[in-house]
């Protein structure tokens, strides 16, 4: 499997170590070089300075076509846009983005963005230390097919149409 995560915490950091340690092709985007401090010194993939949510930053780095694409950076807007851009445009199938809002975390996968959302899990694990029931929200929000409405003025895909057209 060929997995990109943009957000080099400690989150992404994680989950970098464990899927390359587990013999996975990781690309890690941060914005930040430090951010890569993170990464243990056998990390075997490829950590790349740059915009998460640039789609021009996202194809230099080679993430188009990766199987799966994690937004883990620290702000929601950021996350829901890396996910569009990975969804929308670099032909990534299985997407996921972290999303700090419980609303907005379900809002987002309505839409067609799978979500975790970190408030959710956390307040539903003390909840169960405490023997109390949780929320009842699944920890993953699974993106649902969303159709948009078909604009009939809009080109057929793979369209060529030259600056300044519609």
């Amino acid at each position: 499997m060929r997995a990109v995560i943009v957000g080099c915490g400690r989150v992404g950091a994680s989950l970098a170590a464990a899927l390359d340690s587990a013999g996975h092709r990781v690309l890690i985007v941060d914005i930040a070089a430090s951010a890569f401090d993170r990464l243990p010194s056998t990390f075997s993939g490829e950590a790349v300075r740059g915009d998460g949510t640039d789609e021009d930053a996202l194809l230099r780095a080679g993430a188009h076509g990766a199987d799966a694409f994690f937004a883990l950076t620290e702000g929601d807007n950021r996350n829901i846009m890396a996910a569009q851009v990975a969804r929308e445009t670099l032909a990534i199938g299985t997407v996921l983005a972290k999303i700090n809002d419980p609303v907005r975390a379900r809002a987002y996968a309505e839409l067609g963005v799978a979500t975790i959302c970190r408030t959710t899990l956390m307040t539903d694990t003390l909840l169960g230390f405490l023997g109390m029931v949780g929320s009842g929200d699944p920890p993953i929000h699974h993106a649902r097919e969303h159709a948009h409405p078909a604009d009939p003025a809009a080109p057929a895909p793979g369209a060529v149409r030259t600056a300044g057209e519609g």
